[in-house]
Protein backbone atom coordinates (compact mmCIF):
# COMPACT_ATOMS: atom_id res chain seq x y z
CA UNK A 1 0.00 0.00 0.00
CA UNK A 2 1.37 3.37 -1.27
CA UNK A 3 0.75 5.96 2.07
CA UNK A 4 -0.84 9.76 1.19
CA UNK A 5 1.23 12.15 0.65
CA UNK A 6 -0.59 14.76 3.52
CA UNK A 7 0.01 16.79 6.41
CA UNK A 8 -0.59 14.54 9.56
CA UNK A 9 -1.95 17.21 12.37
CA UNK A 10 -3.04 15.26 15.15
CA UNK A 11 -7.45 16.89 16.76
CA UNK A 12 -6.73 19.03 19.92
CA UNK A 13 -10.12 20.76 21.22
CA UNK A 14 -8.13 23.92 21.84
CA UNK A 15 -7.80 24.69 18.19
CA UNK A 16 -11.36 24.94 17.96
CA UNK A 17 -11.25 27.93 19.97
CA UNK A 18 -7.73 29.29 18.33
CA UNK A 19 -9.89 29.20 15.37
CA UNK A 20 -12.63 31.18 16.43
CA UNK A 21 -10.59 33.39 17.84
CA UNK A 22 -8.83 34.54 14.76
CA UNK A 23 -10.99 33.87 12.31
CA UNK A 24 -14.34 35.13 14.45
CA UNK A 25 -12.64 36.92 17.28
CA UNK A 26 -15.21 39.64 17.70
CA UNK A 27 -18.26 37.27 17.77
CA UNK A 28 -19.62 37.47 20.98
CA UNK A 29 -20.67 34.73 23.65
CA UNK A 30 -23.58 36.32 25.68
CA UNK A 31 -24.48 34.47 29.20
CA UNK A 32 -27.36 35.20 31.67
CA UNK A 33 -24.59 34.86 34.31
CA UNK A 34 -25.11 32.87 37.86
CA UNK A 35 -24.60 36.20 39.52
CA UNK A 36 -27.22 38.19 38.00
CA UNK A 37 -27.05 40.66 34.78
CA UNK A 38 -25.55 39.84 31.23
CA UNK A 39 -22.47 38.79 30.48
CA UNK A 40 -20.51 39.50 26.82
CA UNK A 41 -17.43 38.36 26.08
CA UNK A 42 -15.69 37.78 22.49
CA UNK A 43 -14.08 34.76 21.43
CA UNK A 44 -10.50 36.55 21.33
CA UNK A 45 -11.36 37.67 24.71
CA UNK A 46 -12.18 34.39 25.95
CA UNK A 47 -9.03 32.32 24.30
CA UNK A 48 -6.86 34.67 26.48
CA UNK A 49 -8.58 33.64 29.54
CA UNK A 50 -8.32 29.98 28.43
CA UNK A 51 -4.81 30.42 27.91
CA UNK A 52 -4.61 32.25 31.45
CA UNK A 53 -6.55 29.51 33.33
CA UNK A 54 -4.74 27.23 31.58
CA UNK A 55 -1.11 28.28 32.84
CA UNK A 56 -3.34 28.43 36.63
CA UNK A 57 -4.00 24.95 35.88
CA UNK A 58 -0.40 23.96 35.72
CA UNK A 59 1.00 25.91 38.67
CA UNK A 60 -2.02 24.10 40.60
CA UNK A 61 -0.01 20.81 39.96
CA UNK A 62 -2.39 19.48 36.89
CA UNK A 63 -0.80 16.96 35.04
CA UNK A 64 -2.36 15.22 31.97
CA UNK A 65 -4.43 12.54 32.13
CA UNK A 66 -5.73 14.32 35.50
CA UNK A 67 -9.39 14.34 35.98
CA UNK A 68 -10.86 17.59 36.50
CA UNK A 69 -14.23 18.16 37.59
CA UNK A 70 -16.72 20.90 36.46
CA UNK A 71 -20.07 21.56 38.53
CA UNK A 72 -21.70 24.65 36.40
CA UNK A 73 -24.04 26.40 34.37
CA UNK A 74 -23.71 26.83 30.94
CA UNK A 75 -21.59 29.96 31.63
CA UNK A 76 -18.45 31.78 29.62
CA UNK A 77 -16.50 30.45 32.50
CA UNK A 78 -17.79 27.21 32.18
CA UNK A 79 -16.52 27.23 28.17
CA UNK A 80 -13.06 28.37 29.20
CA UNK A 81 -13.01 25.16 31.51
CA UNK A 82 -13.59 22.42 29.12
CA UNK A 83 -11.18 24.08 26.75
CA UNK A 84 -8.72 24.87 29.43
CA UNK A 85 -8.68 21.52 30.78
CA UNK A 86 -9.34 19.36 27.19
CA UNK A 87 -6.52 21.91 25.68
CA UNK A 88 -3.92 21.04 28.26
CA UNK A 89 -4.32 17.00 28.34
CA UNK A 90 -6.05 16.62 31.16
CA UNK A 91 -10.08 15.24 31.87
CA UNK A 92 -12.89 17.63 32.08
CA UNK A 93 -15.37 15.52 33.79
CA UNK A 94 -18.65 17.77 34.00
CA UNK A 95 -20.78 16.57 36.71
CA UNK A 96 -24.75 16.97 36.90
CA UNK A 97 -25.84 19.07 40.10
CA UNK A 98 -28.98 17.52 39.71
CA UNK A 99 -28.23 14.03 40.68
CA UNK A 100 -28.59 12.72 44.46
CA UNK A 101 -25.70 12.86 46.64
CA UNK A 102 -24.55 9.46 46.59
CA UNK A 103 -24.60 9.44 42.79
CA UNK A 104 -22.00 12.56 43.21
CA UNK A 105 -20.03 10.97 45.58
CA UNK A 106 -19.68 8.16 43.22
CA UNK A 107 -19.00 9.67 40.44
CA UNK A 108 -16.35 11.84 41.81
CA UNK A 109 -14.68 9.12 43.77
CA UNK A 110 -15.00 6.70 40.10
CA UNK A 111 -13.56 9.61 37.93
CA UNK A 112 -10.57 9.82 41.03
CA UNK A 113 -11.15 13.90 40.31
CA UNK A 114 -8.02 16.14 41.66
CA UNK A 115 -9.55 19.74 41.25
CA UNK A 116 -13.24 20.53 41.23
CA UNK A 117 -14.76 23.73 39.21
CA UNK A 118 -18.24 25.41 40.99
CA UNK A 119 -20.76 27.47 40.38
CA UNK A 120 -21.46 29.74 43.57
CA UNK A 121 -25.05 27.95 43.11
CA UNK A 122 -24.14 24.16 43.94
CA UNK A 123 -21.06 25.25 46.77
CA UNK A 124 -23.49 23.60 49.11
CA UNK A 125 -23.89 20.60 47.06
CA UNK A 126 -20.13 19.71 47.13
CA UNK A 127 -20.47 20.92 50.52
CA UNK A 128 -22.63 18.26 51.45
CA UNK A 129 -20.36 15.32 50.75
CA UNK A 130 -17.05 16.84 50.41
CA UNK A 131 -15.86 14.39 53.21
CA UNK A 132 -16.62 11.52 51.15
CA UNK A 133 -14.21 12.99 48.26
CA UNK A 134 -10.62 11.63 48.97
CA UNK A 135 -9.39 12.34 45.57
CA UNK A 136 -10.41 16.09 45.68
CA UNK A 137 -6.97 18.32 46.40
CA UNK A 138 -9.05 22.03 45.67
CA UNK A 139 -11.96 23.67 44.88
CA UNK A 140 -12.58 26.63 42.53
CA UNK A 141 -15.15 28.51 42.82
CA UNK A 142 -16.70 30.14 39.40
CA UNK A 143 -16.81 33.90 40.09
CA UNK A 144 -14.85 36.81 41.18
CA UNK A 145 -13.98 38.06 44.59
CA UNK A 146 -17.11 40.52 45.53
CA UNK A 147 -19.50 37.56 44.85
CA UNK A 148 -17.44 34.98 46.95
CA UNK A 149 -19.77 32.55 48.96
CA UNK A 150 -19.36 31.15 52.58
CA UNK A 151 -16.89 28.32 51.71
CA UNK A 152 -15.96 27.41 55.49
CA UNK A 153 -17.77 24.18 54.93
CA UNK A 154 -15.11 23.17 52.47
CA UNK A 155 -12.44 21.39 54.06
CA UNK A 156 -9.86 21.39 51.07
CA UNK A 157 -8.37 24.46 49.66
CA UNK A 158 -10.31 26.95 47.81
CA UNK A 159 -10.18 29.46 45.12
CA UNK A 160 -11.71 32.18 43.62
CA UNK A 161 -12.03 31.78 40.03
CA UNK A 162 -11.19 35.71 38.61
CA UNK A 163 -7.93 35.81 41.20
CA UNK A 164 -7.10 32.33 39.96
CA UNK A 165 -6.44 33.65 36.86
CA UNK A 166 -5.81 37.11 37.05
CA UNK A 167 -2.48 38.31 35.98
CA UNK A 168 -1.89 35.27 34.24
CA UNK A 169 0.38 34.98 31.19
CA UNK A 170 -2.45 35.08 28.44
CA UNK A 171 -0.09 32.60 26.15
CA UNK A 172 0.02 29.47 26.59
CA UNK A 173 2.26 26.47 25.26
CA UNK A 174 -0.56 23.90 24.55
CA UNK A 175 1.03 20.48 24.50
CA UNK A 176 1.44 17.83 21.54
CA UNK A 177 -0.91 14.90 22.75
CA UNK A 178 -2.35 12.13 20.80
CA UNK A 179 -5.43 13.22 18.96
CA UNK A 180 -6.99 9.66 20.28
CA UNK A 181 -5.88 10.98 23.97
CA UNK A 182 -9.02 11.45 26.83
CA UNK A 183 -10.20 15.38 26.47
CA UNK A 184 -13.70 14.90 28.79
CA UNK A 185 -15.90 12.50 30.71
CA UNK A 186 -19.33 12.36 31.06
CA UNK A 187 -21.44 9.79 33.14
CA UNK A 188 -24.69 8.35 32.19
CA UNK A 189 -27.53 9.21 34.45
CA UNK A 190 -27.59 5.41 35.63
CA UNK A 191 -31.24 3.97 35.33
CA UNK A 192 -29.97 0.89 36.20
CA UNK A 193 -27.05 0.59 39.20
CA UNK A 194 -24.02 3.06 39.41
CA UNK A 195 -24.09 5.91 36.48
CA UNK A 196 -21.35 4.42 34.02
CA UNK A 197 -18.11 6.41 32.59
CA UNK A 198 -18.44 7.75 28.68
CA UNK A 199 -14.67 9.07 27.87
CA UNK A 200 -14.44 11.25 24.92
CA UNK A 201 -11.25 11.51 22.94
CA UNK A 202 -10.07 14.75 21.17
CA UNK A 203 -10.45 12.75 17.92
CA UNK A 204 -14.03 11.81 18.68
CA UNK A 205 -15.31 15.30 20.04
CA UNK A 206 -13.79 17.14 16.70
CA UNK A 207 -15.02 14.51 14.26
CA UNK A 208 -18.21 14.72 16.28
CA UNK A 209 -18.60 18.91 15.54
CA UNK A 210 -17.29 18.69 11.70
CA UNK A 211 -20.49 16.37 11.34
CA UNK A 212 -23.02 18.26 13.25
CA UNK A 213 -22.27 21.68 12.22
CA UNK A 214 -23.36 20.96 8.25
CA UNK A 215 -26.53 21.90 7.04
CA UNK A 216 -28.44 19.06 7.35
CA UNK A 217 -27.38 18.42 11.28
CA UNK A 218 -27.46 21.62 13.06
CA UNK A 219 -27.21 23.77 10.35
CA UNK A 220 -24.53 26.36 11.93
CA UNK A 221 -23.12 29.10 10.21
CA UNK A 222 -20.81 32.32 11.48
CA UNK A 223 -24.34 34.42 10.64
CA UNK A 224 -26.34 32.09 13.29
CA UNK A 225 -26.56 32.84 16.96
CA UNK A 226 -27.20 29.76 18.47
CA UNK A 227 -28.92 29.42 22.24
CA UNK A 228 -27.60 26.82 23.65
CA UNK A 229 -29.74 25.42 26.17
CA UNK A 230 -29.05 21.71 26.72
CA UNK A 231 -26.33 21.73 29.80
CA UNK A 232 -22.96 21.57 29.12
CA UNK A 233 -23.21 18.42 32.12
CA UNK A 234 -25.82 16.89 29.75
CA UNK A 235 -24.35 14.00 26.97
CA UNK A 236 -21.77 16.79 26.27
CA UNK A 237 -24.05 19.66 25.29
CA UNK A 238 -24.80 17.61 22.21
CA UNK A 239 -21.20 18.84 20.95
CA UNK A 240 -22.28 22.62 20.86
CA UNK A 241 -19.86 24.05 22.83
CA UNK A 242 -17.62 22.88 20.05
CA UNK A 243 -19.51 23.28 16.68
CA UNK A 244 -20.71 26.51 17.37
CA UNK A 245 -17.20 28.65 18.10
CA UNK A 246 -15.84 25.90 15.27
CA UNK A 247 -18.13 27.36 12.67
CA UNK A 248 -18.18 31.20 14.24
CA UNK A 249 -21.64 31.35 15.79
CA UNK A 250 -22.57 33.77 18.16
CA UNK A 251 -23.43 32.16 21.52
CA UNK A 252 -25.66 32.92 23.95
CA UNK A 253 -26.12 30.71 27.31
CA UNK A 254 -28.73 31.03 29.46
CA UNK A 255 -26.94 30.41 33.21
CA UNK A 256 -29.41 28.85 35.71
CA UNK A 257 -32.33 31.21 34.48
CA UNK A 258 -33.98 28.48 32.37
CA UNK A 259 -37.71 29.68 33.08
CA UNK A 260 -39.75 30.64 30.19
CA UNK A 261 -39.44 34.47 30.85
CA UNK A 262 -36.38 34.55 30.70
CA UNK A 263 -35.70 32.19 27.83
CA UNK A 264 -37.85 34.14 25.79
CA UNK A 265 -35.65 37.38 26.96
CA UNK A 266 -32.36 35.85 25.41
CA UNK A 267 -34.11 34.72 22.17
CA UNK A 268 -36.11 38.15 21.35
CA UNK A 269 -33.17 40.48 23.09
CA UNK A 270 -30.01 38.66 21.20
CA UNK A 271 -32.18 37.75 18.23
CA UNK A 272 -31.68 34.23 18.47
CA UNK A 273 -31.46 32.31 14.93
CA UNK A 274 -31.12 28.57 16.82
CA UNK A 275 -31.46 27.02 19.99
CA UNK A 276 -31.25 23.21 21.30
CA UNK A 277 -33.09 21.95 23.92
CA UNK A 278 -35.06 19.05 25.91
CA UNK A 279 -38.81 19.05 25.44
CA UNK A 280 -39.58 20.15 29.07
CA UNK A 281 -37.61 23.47 28.54
CA UNK A 282 -39.83 24.00 25.65
CA UNK A 283 -42.99 23.21 27.43
CA UNK A 284 -42.41 26.24 29.85
CA UNK A 285 -41.75 28.78 26.71
CA UNK A 286 -44.87 27.85 25.25
CA UNK A 287 -46.52 28.14 28.49
CA UNK A 288 -45.18 32.00 29.03
CA UNK A 289 -45.74 32.82 25.51
CA UNK A 290 -48.97 31.76 25.62
CA UNK A 291 -50.09 33.33 28.65
CA UNK A 292 -48.53 36.60 27.74
CA UNK A 293 -49.16 36.96 24.14
CA UNK A 294 -45.48 37.07 23.21
CA UNK A 295 -43.86 36.14 20.00
CA UNK A 296 -40.04 35.27 19.15
CA UNK A 297 -39.82 36.21 15.25
CA UNK A 298 -36.27 35.85 15.06
CA UNK A 299 -35.79 32.46 16.05
CA UNK A 300 -35.91 30.18 12.41
CA UNK A 301 -35.76 26.60 13.83
CA UNK A 302 -34.72 24.33 17.35
CA UNK A 303 -33.25 21.10 17.38
CA UNK A 304 -35.49 19.09 20.37
CA UNK A 305 -34.31 15.85 21.78
CA UNK A 306 -33.76 13.91 25.16
CA UNK A 307 -37.14 12.28 24.69
CA UNK A 308 -39.61 12.43 21.71
CA UNK A 309 -41.25 15.67 20.79
CA UNK A 310 -44.80 15.12 21.27
CA UNK A 311 -46.33 16.00 17.41
CA UNK A 312 -48.50 18.63 19.26
CA UNK A 313 -45.54 20.61 20.24
CA UNK A 314 -43.87 20.58 16.30
CA UNK A 315 -47.19 21.73 15.47
CA UNK A 316 -47.46 24.56 18.05
CA UNK A 317 -44.49 25.76 17.40
CA UNK A 318 -44.49 25.16 13.33
CA UNK A 319 -48.28 27.07 12.97
CA UNK A 320 -48.70 29.73 15.96
CA UNK A 321 -44.88 30.93 15.94
CA UNK A 322 -43.09 29.93 12.79
CA UNK A 323 -40.40 27.88 14.34
CA UNK A 324 -39.56 24.67 12.48
CA UNK A 325 -39.30 21.92 14.65
CA UNK A 326 -35.66 19.30 14.28
CA UNK A 327 -36.50 16.51 16.14
CA UNK A 328 -33.03 14.38 16.92
CA UNK A 329 -31.95 11.63 18.83
CA UNK A 330 -28.99 10.60 20.84
CA UNK A 331 -27.29 9.30 23.73
CA UNK A 332 -24.06 9.80 26.06
CA UNK A 333 -22.64 7.29 24.66
CA UNK A 334 -22.32 8.65 20.94
CA UNK A 335 -20.97 12.10 22.38
CA UNK A 336 -24.18 12.23 21.61
CA UNK A 337 -26.02 12.68 18.15
CA UNK A 338 -27.01 9.78 15.86
CA UNK A 339 -29.85 10.95 14.14
CA UNK A 340 -31.48 14.37 13.02
CA UNK A 341 -34.90 14.72 11.00
CA UNK A 342 -34.22 17.05 8.37
CA UNK A 343 -36.66 16.89 5.27
CA UNK A 344 -35.58 14.59 1.84
CA UNK A 345 -36.63 15.83 -1.37
CA UNK A 346 -39.50 13.43 -2.28
CA UNK A 347 -41.62 15.16 1.21
CA UNK A 348 -42.58 18.27 -0.83
CA UNK A 349 -44.97 16.43 -2.67
CA UNK A 350 -46.73 14.99 0.57
CA UNK A 351 -49.66 16.24 2.23
CA UNK A 352 -49.24 18.12 5.69
CA UNK A 353 -50.14 15.29 7.29
CA UNK A 354 -47.86 12.79 5.68
CA UNK A 355 -45.06 15.06 6.55
CA UNK A 356 -45.74 15.78 9.98
CA UNK A 357 -46.23 12.02 10.23
CA UNK A 358 -42.02 11.77 9.36
CA UNK A 359 -41.32 14.79 11.16
CA UNK A 360 -42.07 13.15 14.49
CA UNK A 361 -39.64 10.83 13.72
CA UNK A 362 -36.03 10.64 14.85
CA UNK A 363 -34.38 11.84 11.93
CA UNK A 364 -31.79 9.66 9.85
CA UNK A 365 -27.78 8.77 10.36
CA UNK A 366 -25.52 11.56 9.31
CA UNK A 367 -22.39 9.94 7.92
CA UNK A 368 -20.28 8.89 10.91
CA UNK A 369 -23.03 6.60 11.97
CA UNK A 370 -24.97 3.01 11.38
CA UNK A 371 -27.96 2.00 12.41
CA UNK A 372 -29.69 -1.45 12.23
CA UNK A 373 -33.04 -3.18 14.19
CA UNK A 374 -32.56 -6.69 15.33
CA UNK A 375 -34.79 -9.32 16.79
CA UNK A 376 -34.36 -11.17 20.28
CA UNK A 377 -32.09 -13.16 18.64
CA UNK A 378 -30.06 -11.06 16.86
CA UNK A 379 -31.08 -11.51 13.48
CA UNK A 380 -30.94 -8.27 11.77
CA UNK A 381 -34.77 -6.68 10.80
CA UNK A 382 -36.08 -5.45 7.19
CA UNK A 383 -36.29 -1.40 6.89
CA UNK A 384 -39.78 -1.03 6.08
CA UNK A 385 -41.20 1.34 8.90
CA UNK A 386 -43.16 -1.72 9.99
CA UNK A 387 -40.83 -3.99 12.08
CA UNK A 388 -39.28 -3.10 15.22
CA UNK A 389 -36.79 -4.35 17.50
CA UNK A 390 -33.61 -3.61 19.26
CA UNK A 391 -32.02 -0.22 17.99
CA UNK A 392 -28.09 -0.89 17.44
CA UNK A 393 -25.06 1.26 16.54
CA UNK A 394 -21.92 1.86 15.40
CA UNK A 395 -19.85 4.89 14.03
CA UNK A 396 -16.79 7.27 14.46
CA UNK A 397 -18.26 8.70 17.31
CA UNK A 398 -19.76 5.48 19.04
CA UNK A 399 -18.05 4.46 22.73
CA UNK A 400 -15.98 0.88 22.31
CA UNK A 401 -15.83 0.64 26.67
CA UNK A 402 -17.12 1.78 29.30
CA UNK A 403 -14.49 4.19 31.74
CA UNK A 404 -12.37 1.56 33.91
CA UNK A 405 -14.23 -1.21 32.26
CA UNK A 406 -11.98 -3.83 30.97
CA UNK A 407 -14.89 -6.17 29.08
CA UNK A 408 -16.21 -3.65 25.41
CA UNK A 409 -19.46 -2.66 25.38
CA UNK A 410 -19.71 -3.83 22.01
CA UNK A 411 -21.34 -7.22 19.98
CA UNK A 412 -18.92 -9.43 18.11
CA UNK A 413 -20.03 -7.34 14.75
CA UNK A 414 -18.40 -3.66 16.78
CA UNK A 415 -22.36 -3.05 17.60
CA UNK A 416 -23.47 -0.84 20.81
CA UNK A 417 -26.86 -1.44 21.86
CA UNK A 418 -28.79 1.42 22.67
CA UNK A 419 -31.53 0.23 24.59
CA UNK A 420 -34.11 1.39 22.40
CA UNK A 421 -36.45 -0.68 20.43
CA UNK A 422 -37.07 1.17 17.13
CA UNK A 423 -38.34 1.34 13.45
CA UNK A 424 -36.52 2.06 10.15
CA UNK A 425 -38.29 3.22 6.64
CA UNK A 426 -37.10 2.67 2.95
CA UNK A 427 -35.88 6.19 3.63
CA UNK A 428 -33.39 5.55 6.74
CA UNK A 429 -35.95 7.91 9.32
CA UNK A 430 -36.18 5.76 12.56
CA UNK A 431 -38.32 5.85 14.73
CA UNK A 432 -38.37 5.50 18.50
CA UNK A 433 -41.15 3.15 19.78
CA UNK A 434 -39.87 2.81 23.54
CA UNK A 435 -37.23 2.37 25.30
CA UNK A 436 -36.96 -1.73 25.63
CA UNK A 437 -37.20 -1.84 29.69
CA UNK A 438 -40.62 0.97 29.00
CA UNK A 439 -42.79 -1.18 26.50
CA UNK A 440 -45.75 -2.62 27.81
CA UNK A 441 -46.49 -6.10 26.70
CA UNK A 442 -50.08 -6.62 27.07
CA UNK A 443 -52.07 -10.17 26.34
CA UNK A 444 -48.83 -10.86 24.45
CA UNK A 445 -49.14 -8.05 22.34
CA UNK A 446 -46.50 -4.88 21.96
CA UNK A 447 -48.25 -1.42 23.33
CA UNK A 448 -45.77 1.65 22.54
CA UNK A 449 -46.04 3.97 26.05
CA UNK A 450 -43.61 6.58 24.09
CA UNK A 451 -46.92 6.64 21.35
CA UNK A 452 -49.54 7.16 23.94
CA UNK A 453 -47.30 9.54 26.10
CA UNK A 454 -46.72 11.95 22.83
CA UNK A 455 -50.78 11.43 21.42
CA UNK A 456 -51.78 12.49 25.73
CA UNK A 457 -50.12 15.17 25.17
CA UNK A 458 -52.11 17.08 22.73
CA UNK A 459 -54.69 17.53 25.06
CA UNK A 460 -55.52 21.06 25.90
CA UNK A 461 -55.66 20.38 29.08
CA UNK A 462 -52.45 18.46 29.90
CA UNK A 463 -49.19 19.56 30.52
CA UNK A 464 -47.10 16.55 30.76
CA UNK A 465 -48.19 12.95 30.52
CA UNK A 466 -46.35 9.33 31.23
CA UNK A 467 -47.63 6.07 30.20
CA UNK A 468 -46.72 3.07 32.30
CA UNK A 469 -47.37 -0.52 32.41
CA UNK A 470 -48.57 -2.28 35.72
CA UNK A 471 -49.47 -5.60 36.58
CA UNK A 472 -53.16 -6.82 34.84
CA UNK A 473 -54.33 -10.18 36.98
CA UNK A 474 -55.84 -11.19 33.44
CA UNK A 475 -53.81 -9.02 30.63
CA UNK A 476 -50.16 -9.45 32.87
CA UNK A 477 -49.69 -5.98 31.90
CA UNK A 478 -51.70 -2.94 30.99
CA UNK A 479 -50.81 1.02 30.16
CA UNK A 480 -52.12 3.68 32.98
CA UNK A 481 -51.67 6.88 32.45
CA UNK A 482 -50.10 9.34 34.90
CA UNK A 483 -50.89 12.66 33.88
CA UNK A 484 -50.43 16.71 35.44
CA UNK A 485 -53.20 19.31 34.46
CA UNK A 486 -52.13 22.85 33.01
CA UNK A 487 -52.70 25.78 35.82
CA UNK A 488 -56.37 26.13 35.80
CA UNK A 489 -57.47 23.18 33.99
CA UNK A 490 -59.60 20.05 35.14
CA UNK A 491 -60.12 17.53 32.49
CA UNK A 492 -62.32 14.87 32.77
CA UNK A 493 -60.37 11.19 32.78
CA UNK A 494 -62.41 9.83 29.99
CA UNK A 495 -62.17 12.83 28.01
CA UNK A 496 -58.69 12.47 28.32
CA UNK A 497 -59.28 8.54 27.26
CA UNK A 498 -61.60 9.10 24.52
CA UNK A 499 -58.83 11.72 23.21
CA UNK A 500 -55.98 8.91 23.03
CA UNK A 501 -58.80 6.63 21.54
CA UNK A 502 -59.15 8.76 18.68
CA UNK A 503 -55.83 7.68 17.03
CA UNK A 504 -54.78 3.89 19.10
CA UNK A 505 -57.14 0.58 19.13
CA UNK A 506 -59.53 -0.13 22.05
CA UNK A 507 -57.33 -2.18 23.71
CA UNK A 508 -53.66 0.05 23.15
CA UNK A 509 -55.83 2.79 25.04
CA UNK A 510 -54.75 2.89 28.61
CA UNK A 511 -57.34 1.69 31.39
CA UNK A 512 -57.42 4.70 33.32
CA UNK A 513 -55.85 8.20 34.10
CA UNK A 514 -54.68 8.99 37.07
CA UNK A 515 -54.06 12.98 37.57
CA UNK A 516 -50.64 14.13 39.71
CA UNK A 517 -49.38 17.31 41.13
CA UNK A 518 -46.06 16.78 40.20
CA UNK A 519 -44.11 14.75 37.18
CA UNK A 520 -41.33 13.36 38.50
CA UNK A 521 -37.89 14.26 36.11
CA UNK A 522 -34.60 12.26 35.48
CA UNK A 523 -31.31 14.82 36.46
CA UNK A 524 -31.54 15.26 32.78
CA UNK A 525 -35.23 16.68 32.28
CA UNK A 526 -36.27 13.37 31.10
CA UNK A 527 -39.48 11.70 32.78
CA UNK A 528 -38.70 9.22 35.22
CA UNK A 529 -41.02 6.43 35.38
CA UNK A 530 -38.98 4.10 38.05
CA UNK A 531 -40.88 6.20 41.12
CA UNK A 532 -44.07 6.25 39.28
CA UNK A 533 -43.57 2.34 38.79
CA UNK A 534 -42.96 2.00 42.58
CA UNK A 535 -45.96 3.70 43.43
CA UNK A 536 -48.96 2.33 41.13
CA UNK A 537 -47.25 -0.89 39.98
CA UNK A 538 -50.72 -2.43 41.68
CA UNK A 539 -52.69 -0.44 40.36
CA UNK A 540 -55.20 -2.37 38.59
CA UNK A 541 -55.19 -5.39 41.37
CA UNK A 542 -56.67 -3.00 43.91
Amino acid sequence: MIDGHMQQQGFNLISILQHAANAHGDTEVITNSVEGGRHSISYKAMYRRTAQLANALQELGMKQGDRIGTMAWNTWRHLECWYAIGGSGAVCHTLNPRLFADQIDFIVNHAEDRFLFVDISFVPVIAAVIDRLPTLECVVVMTDAEHMPDTSTLTVPVHCYEDLIANRASEFQWPDIDENGASSLCYTSGTTGNPKGVMYSHRSNVIHSLATCGSDLFNLTARDTCLMIVPMFHANSWGLAFSAPMIGSKLVLPGPHMDGASIHSLITEEQCTTSAAVPTVWTGLLDYMDAEGKSIPSLKETVIGGSAVPRSMIEKFDKTYGVDVIHAWGMTEMSPLGTMNRPLAFMSSLTDAERMDIRCKQGRAPYGVELKIVDDDGNRLPHDGDAFGRLLVRGHWVIERYYKQEESALDADGWFDTGDVANIDQYGFMQITDRSKDIIKSGGEWISSVDIENTAMGHPELQIAACIGVKHAKWEERPLLLAVKKPGCNPEKQNVLDHIAAEFAKWQVPDDVVFIDDMPLTATGKIDKKPLRAEFENYYLQ
